[in-house]
Parts: C-alpha cells; structure tokens; sequence
C-alpha cells in the first residue's frame, strides 16, 4: 500500500460511526464497520496529506469541486454522518486568533464581498430560490409547508414581533430582493426602506416596487449600513436578516451603534442571523469559494456588545431545524435546476454549489451552526407584547 493511501486509510477510518466503504483510486474498496456499508466514498486520485492536515475541510472540499471525490449515496446525509461523529474534523473548529479579531472590514473590501456572492445574476438564484427570492431562513408553521409559504410566513412572523403602527418608518438593512420591505408597507402602512450592495438585487427591488405601485411607501438605496448613518436619518423600527454574518468580527460593535444612531429612542430591532456555538474562524472552504470576509458570531458576542449601546434584549428564538428545512429545499431545487445552471456556470461551480447547499443543510441538522432572531429596545419599551408573538 502507497503512503497516500496509507495516510488516507487511516484519517478516513474514524470519520463516521455508521458503516461506510471507501474505494482508492486503485480500485481497492474497504469497508469500515458492520454489515453493508450505507455510502460509498470514492477517492480518483490522491489528496496531499499536508493539505488534509492543514486544513481537512478545504482539502477535501476542493477535491470534490475538482471531481477527484465522489459520493455513492445521497451526498447531505453522508455530510451528516460525519457530524454525528462528534471526534470527526468537521467537529474540531479552528481555534479564534486575535487578528482575525482586530481587523474591520472596509466599505469598499465589504462591497466587493457581497457583490462576489449576490452578484450572481438574478436568473441564477431564480432557479431555485422561491417566488419571493427569499435567500434567508423560512418559518415551517408545518412541515409540509411549502418553501414559498416558509418564507412568507418568515416575513410576517418577523413584521409581528415588531410590532409595527400605521406611518412607522422601518429599515431593513440588507433588504435582498425586497419582498420585506413590500410587505411591510401593504399590511401595516409603514414607510420602508431597505439597503443593500448588491446592485442585482437593488434593480429587482426597484421593478417590485413600481410594480405594485409603492413608490410613496417604499423605497430602496444601494449603500452601506454605515453610510447610511451618515445622513441623520431616524427610524422607528429596523430589522437585519442575515446580514451581520458578512460585517466581520471587528465591526459587531460598528453594527450595533449604527443601528443605535438610526433608531429613535423606545425603537424595536430584530436581528437574524446565524450564530456559532463558540467563537471561531469558520469554514475556510465556505469563506474562500462562498462567503469571502463572512464571519458567524456566537449569542454571547451579540449579547455582550447590547448594553453599550442600552439596547434591550426582550426575546431570543432559535429556528436552527427551519433553515435545515429551507437548505433541504433548495437543494432540491437546485438538483432539479442543475442543467439550467450547468448552462450559466462550469461543472466546478456546479459541484462547489451542490457541495455548500448540502453541506449547509447537514450543518444546521447536526452541525455546530445555529440561527436566532434577537428581538431588543433602545431603552426600555412598554409597549411591546408581555407574550411572544406566534
């Protein structure tokens, strides 16, 4: 036996405790555990041993977009077979350095960051996203919801907690495609506005809003969180659905003072984001090929940096199996768009997209990802429901 395969045999072995098997590049298949072996890993060629240990998720994660992995068996659940493993790698996350801490992210890298990911194309997240193009978690008000209802119903529960008053000005900041912000204004009568850097998503806001006549209520800027503070403008409620992940560590606290600066005094937040379970660099894959500058911050940093800022925290929810639901759907969606995106992208987009929408959807099922929605005041607020809204 080689030492690739050697090394390869050994570090594999213990990745899961179900049965699986492994066949090497050399058409020699072992099988690891008892009975017949639930997937099938498929290695075509050798991966360096030095990338495995300097960091098993990248190493593997670029040898499956370069084709010379393949999975027999459905490629989420093998994902999560790992993580149930709680001594694999995919359980060991890489330790928190300072620098990672100390360094902001600029306007301009946080421009280029966004307009990396969203920038796609509309007609690429079209294919498999929902009618509303949704790109956050859904509300599963029943499993079998479908995922066009998941996300209004999403949107709703998040305007409820708000507690939202006819003529109330409501920021969202991160808007995405605008359903939200559309919303808003046709149930409640506010006056919306939503941000965001991504001019794709900027321009289909724009045609939703003229679309449904709502150029006095709503309104959309393309521009930065903080230079929106910058103007002096107020808002009675403002909400953030998974954005903060993209501000980076440093800029937590830039954040919440932002959002101190655009809020009047008794004003509601809502923050919706995904939250790690102890602080850490994340996934170097998912930062080099999909979130570049992303940053997952725990409930504790959120919470620390709150009375800084005398905000609030009335409620905090966990809808961590909600975005397992969601990922799990457009997944679906995306297997059953693969042609079509086959025709926009190269097979190493096409796999490195399977790869994270999978690896995703196993993580919030038995990962070490969470997501919450953070509910809080500036200042004390009276008049805000004494019971969780459902």
């Amino acid at each position: 036996m080689d030492i690739e395969k050697v090394f390869l045999n050994k570090y594999l072995s213990n990745i899961s405790k179900d049965t699986f098997a492994i066949k090497y590049w050399d058409n020699d298949r072992k099988i690891y555990g008892e009975g017949e072996p639930e997937f099938t890993i498929i290695l075509k060629e050798p991966i360096p041993k030095k990338k495995i240990l300097n960091d098993p998720s990248l190493a593997f994660g670029e040898a499956y977009m370069d084709g010379i992995i393949e999975v027999d068996g459905n490629l989420r659940e093998v994902i999560e077979s790992i993580y149930r493993n709680k001594d694999s790698f995919l359980n060991k996350p890489r330790v928190l350095t300072k620098l990672s801490k100390i360094i902001p992210t600029s306007i301009e890298q946080q421009k280029e960051d966004i307009h990396y990911h969203y920038d796609l194309g509309n007609n690429f997240y079209k294919l498999w996203l929902d009618e509303t193009m949704s790109y956050s978690c859904g509300y599963f008000k029943n499993k079998d919801d479908s995922l066009y209802q998941a996300q209004l119903n999403k949107i709703h529960h998040i305007l409820k907690k708000l507690n939202l008053k006819e003529g109330d000005r409501l920021l969202d900041i991160g808007s995405g495609w605008g359903w939200l912000i559309i919303e808003a204004a046709k149930l409640y009568g506010v006056y919306a506005t939503g941000i965001t850097l991504s001019k794709e998503q900027y321009d289909k806001t724009k045609e939703r809003i003229a679309k449904e006549g709502l150029e006095d209520k709503v309104e959309v800027k393309l521009m930065d969180y903080r230079e929106l503070a910058d103007t002096g403008e107020k808002f009675d409620r403002i909400v953030s659905v998974g954005m903060i992940e993209h501000v980076g560590r440093a800029n937590i606290p830039v954040y919440m003072g932002t959002v101190e600066k655009l809020l009047v005094p008794h004003g509601v937040s809502i923050l919706h984001c995904i939250t790690g379970q102890v602080e850490s660099e994340g996934n170097l894959w998912i930062n080099k090929y999909i979130f570049p500058g992303g940053c997952v911050p725990t409930i504790r940093e959120l919470v620390a940096v709150m009375p800084d800022f005398d905000f609030h925290l009335v409620d905090v929810e966990s809808l961590r199996l909600h975005y397992f639901m969601t990922l799990k759907h457009w997944s679906e969606n995306f297997d059953n768009a693969i042609d079509e995106v086959r025709k926009m992208y190269d097979e190493r987009f096409v796999r490195m997209w399977k790869l994270y929408l999978d690896s995703c959807a196993a993580s919030f099922h038995y990962g070490v990802i969470d997501i919450h929605q953070f509910l809080f005041t500036k200042g004390l607020n009276n008049e805000l429901p004494m019971t969780r809204v459902v």
